[in-house]
């Protein structure tokens, strides 16, 4: 299926990113494609450990003549964010990535690509499996759940890695090299509502919000792209402010770290309402598509009959439901005042979902707050706790993690800008990054290491948008090829 990907420059790293792609990997199902690697890893000679979470560690010797270099650690992760287009018939579980190119990016059909971080992933693997390039001692590290929760990196095992130079490979823009990132904490929300059943002559409708970019939830909160939990919480406001409908289901979003780019409601109208709902929901529409006009330009909303559901919401319930959707934090809180142009606090409303179970209404939803600043992450948690917990909601703050404090100065960070001047023609962008590299939770593990995040051209992560650019990639490995080759004596 995606065997042109081999012809493309250089072939040693698209071959590692082909088999990326043939292999299943969402978050929670990494065990066969590192069961792989360790498989290939022993064919090779190649020294391999799996620590108790999962995390699979590769080691390889030095190159001849290179012995007396530092040891580096090349890091990545496993996993992919799995997300598909409305209608698209896909297993992430079982399907591979079906991928092809288009005006010199790789991309996949209707769903994600998985370069993130899989071309990162793929270089490292051709590191360890080059013949004729210059390293001293390497150790791949390539850690789970990434994108779910960063537990990989969470749970890596203390006292295993001997380098004292890490190399990330899960950076997006060709000419930037990051030392630092932001921290955060994830808000899991759930509670149970009464449910009432429906007037028999109630008409019911789908209400939905399709079309939108969605995105990284650190990267791209900034761009000012619309999210489809937020969108849709508004128009329930309205519907709800009206006294015009009862709600039978609410579904949006599906990772805590993507902007939502979809969500659906069940609603249910009296006969007498139906031609007001139709005529605010086309009200609704025109206002977001003119609000959103210079970014989001596939938005739209939809109201779609559909059978009548047995239950709906009982109105005061109903109305502590929607009240809280729309008071929760969503997107940029604060951008920061030391780095001109970088977001420093933000949150987004990731997912949510409201659906009957065994006479109930069952609610749960998830939001993640990032910021550079350690307590401000918890700052902005708790305003979201506080908002959930008025109506009675357990909420739970899980899966915190620690940023990465930028250190200009640091060793490695220089020699990474020698090289890139020598081999590019041109000064690396040097940034801190709105999202949680693992760097930060690894170097709260590892006192002492040093550094630094970087890598090719990659565009609409965790959206089925995403691509990869060729020639970047290329260049990502001449550059990471000469780092290793002129990393400086232990």
């Amino acid at each position: 299926m995606n065997q042109y990907l081999e012809t493309l420059e250089p072939k040693i790293v698209w071959k590692h990113f082909r088999t990326l792609c043939d292999t299943p990997r969402p978050s929670f199902h990494e065990a066969q494609l590192r069961n792989n690697l360790i498989e290939w890893s022993h064919a090779r000679g190649l020294e391999t450990y799996v620590d108790p979470c999962g995390n699979l560690i590769i080691r390889k010797n030095a190159s001849p003549g290179m012995e007396a270099k530092a040891t580096v650690v090349l890091q990545g992760h496993l996993d992919m964010v799995a997300q598909k287009n409305a209608g698209i018939e896909h297993d992430f579980v079982k399907d591979p990535i079906a991928t092809h190119i288009v005006d010199g990016w790789v991309t996949a059909k209707n769903t994600t690509l998985g370069a993130d971080n899989g071309i990162g992933v793929a270089a490292a693997l051709a590191v360890l499996e080059a013949d004729d390039i210059q390293h001293g001692p390497i150790e791949a590290l390539f850690t789970i759940e990434e994108e779910t929760s960063l537990r990989g990196a969470l749970e890596l095992e203390e006292g295993v890695l001997e380098g004292r130079l890490l190399l990330n490979l899960d950076s997006e823009d060709r000419g930037d090299v990051y030392i630092g990132c932001a921290g955060g904490v994830d808000i899991n929300i759930d509670k149970t509502f009464s449910a009432q059943a429906t007037n028999y002559d109630d008409y019911a409708f789908e209400l939905s919000v399709k079309g939108l970019k969605g995105g990284h939830s650190g990267l791209d909160i900034h761009k000012g792209r619309a999210s489809a939990n937020v969108l849709l919480s508004k128009l329930l406001v309205k519907l709800n402010d009206a006294d015009l409908i009862s709600v039978a289901a609410f579904n949006g979003g599906t990772l805590r770290n993507a902007i939502a780019r979809e969500a659906v409601a069940s609603i249910c109208v009296t006969p007498d309402k139906v031609e007001q709902v139709k005529v605010l929901v086309k009200q609704v529409e025109q206002q977001m598509q003119l609000e959103f006009a210079a970014i989001e330009t596939k938005l739209s909303l939809s109201l779609v009959a559909i059978e009548t559901p047995e239950f709906v919401m009982q109105e005061n319930e109903q109305n502590a439901i929607i009240n809280a959707l729309i008071c929760a934090p969503h997107g940029v809180n604060r951008m920061s005042t030391e780095l001109e142009g970088v977001t420093e606090t933000s949150c987004n409303f990731g997912v949510i979902d409201l659906k009957l179970e065994q006479g109930s209404f069952a609610f749960s939803a998830c939001l993640l707050v990032r910021s550079l600043i350690d307590e401000a992450v918890f700052d902005l948690a708790r305003v979201a706790q506080a908002v959930f917990e008025q109506i009675g909601a357990k909420v739970n703050l899980e899966n915190d993690y620690p940023g990465w404090r930028p250190d200009p100065s640091a060793g490695l960070l220089a020699h990474f800008l020698q090289v890139h001047k020598d081999i590019m023609g041109y000064e690396a962008n040097v940034k801190v990054i709105h999202a949680g590299l693992e760097c930060g939770i690894i170097g709260a593990k590892y006192q002492g290491m040093e550094m630094v995040s970087f890598g090719p051209n990659i565009r609409g992560a965790h959206s089925p948008d995403e691509r990869l650019e060729i020639d970047s990639v290329n260049d990502f490995w001449r550059l990471l090829v000469s780092v290793l080759a002129q990393v400086p004596n232990k």
